[in-house]
């Protein structure tokens, strides 16, 4: 067995099947690592020196998974919240947490235990990448090692008294972000939840900035009765959140009006989309700008809060690249990508090797990453995951996206955030 706990400055890896996304599966892969870069890509026998070579015979290599949507300060809670009433329902509930937390004084102390153990599971799910919704600048991860965040500052209100603070929060935090070094975004957070005033000035800001944007559209019925005809649950909510002004109602923009403003971005994700089917004028939008803009669903998460999966059939088929997000634990009974994969999968909605495009180049796409993440291929960073199979797999896009198949290690930038290389046989 391996004496390695992490990779050496230069190492040939060899694998059973190497999924490199820039082409057919490799089998009998290997791929060479230097100083965090891959270096060499290929299949039977590696040319050229190495200064350490491992055989992982069964395994399953693929580019590290983009969880290309989350929200990462919940990743305390043990089970979902309830969902009965679907969206506005469950919403009134997180709200509630989030309150008491607040009267509590909701120490960063907290905010921080949530993230770790979000990039930490994360990293055991053979995530490489993350799009992270932030309702404030996120503290940097007290680990040495964790998936890289592009976190996508969040915005919402619909009172104008409370324009002012919420943009300066906004700003603050966007620079904070930006003298760290971190990758950023800005994220309208719903059209149910913000006012035209603000979200003109969170686009503008992106533009401004040069950020990607975020937005949740389309996520639920409830939404879309309340943006028709300003009642329904969501009017409820609003107003026993306190959040509503009856006398002097906000103007609210539709979500195809969204599209348009979010294609002003150089890239934006449009989050769920569970109904846009119902508004051809929005499907007409987002393919006219998917030269800028993907779709993120979470499937879990939607199938819990409005009892269907989502459409990305019809999102395909207008040629709108669609990746995969696994939203909270607050709506998730985990942080795995492999597992939303599954869920379409098993649904017949896609074939395993559109679950995983979805998950690894699509996901890179989507939160601008696609530069250094994604793919498999000569001078990209070298941020992997390893699978291992129950069984030697034949079909190596099925076999990565079985229930038996677990992660056993997963790099950024060549060195691992999760598990171990462990070869099975050592070179003289």
């Amino acid at each position: 067995m391996s004496r390695l706990a992490e990779p050496s400055p230069r190492l040939t890896i060899r694998c059973r099947w190497l999924i490199s996304q820039t082409g057919p599966p490799l089998e009998a892969g290997w791929v060479r690592i230097e100083r965090g870069l891959i270096t060499g890509v290929g299949r039977r026998n590696p040319p050229g020196p190495s200064d350490e070579q491992i055989d992982l015979q069964d395994t399953i290599v693929l580019p590290g998974l983009v969880n290309a949507h989350t929200h990462l300060e919940f990743s305390d809670f043990e089970a979902p919240l309830d969902a009965t009433g679907g969206l506005p329902g469950w919403i009134g509930r997180l709200v509630h947490h989030r309150r008491n937390l607040a009267s509590a004084g909701f120490p960063a102390e907290t905010l921080a235990r949530a993230i770790d153990r979000g990039l930490h599971e994360s990293a055991a799910a053979g995530v490489a990448h993350i799009g992270e919704i932030a309702s404030c600048a996120p503290p940097t991860p007290r680990g040495p090692r964790a998936p890289m965040v592009r976190a996508y500052r969040e915005g919402l209100g619909l009172r104008p008294t409370g324009l002012a603070a919420m943009t300066n929060a906004v700003s603050s935090d966007l620079d904070r972000l930006a003298r760290a070094g971190r990758p950023a975004g800005i994220s309208p957070h719903a059209p149910y939840s913000v006012a035209a005033p603000l979200g003109r000035w969170l686009v503008d800001s992106a533009c401004r900035r040069g950020l990607p944007v975020a937005m949740h559209l389309h996520e639920s019925l409830e939404e879309e009765e309340f943006l028709a005809s300003g009642r329904g649950p969501f009017r409820e909510l609003l107003e026993r959140l306190g959040a509503w002004d009856s006398v002097h109602p906000p103007p609210l923009i539709a979500p195809a009006d969204w599209i348009g403003l979010l294609a002003r971005a150089h890239r934006g994700i449009v989050v769920h989309a569970t109904h846009i089917g119902r508004d051809a004028l929005a499907v007409a939008r987002l393919a006219r700008h998917r030269d800028r803009l993907a779709v993120v669903v979470c499937p879990r998460t939607t199938r819990l809060l409005s009892g269907t999966l989502p459409p990305v059939q019809l999102l395909a088929a207008a040629g709108i690249r669609v990746a995969i997000g696994t939203d909270s634990r607050a709506s998730n009974p985990d942080l795995s990508v492999l597992a939303e994969c599954r869920t379409l999968v098993d649904a017949g909605l896609v074939s395993p090797g559109e679950s995983l495009r979805m998950a690894t180049a699509h996901g890179a796409w989507a939160i601008a990453a696609e530069h250094r993440s994604g793919r498999i291929a000569v001078g990209r960073s070298a941020d992997l995951v390893f699978l291992q199979p129950a069984t030697p797999a034949r079909d190596p896009h099925a076999a990565a996206v079985e229930p038996g198949t677990r992660v056993t290690a997963t790099l950024r930038r060549g060195r691992p955030i999760f598990g171990r290389l462990i070869p099975t046989v050592d070179p003289d």
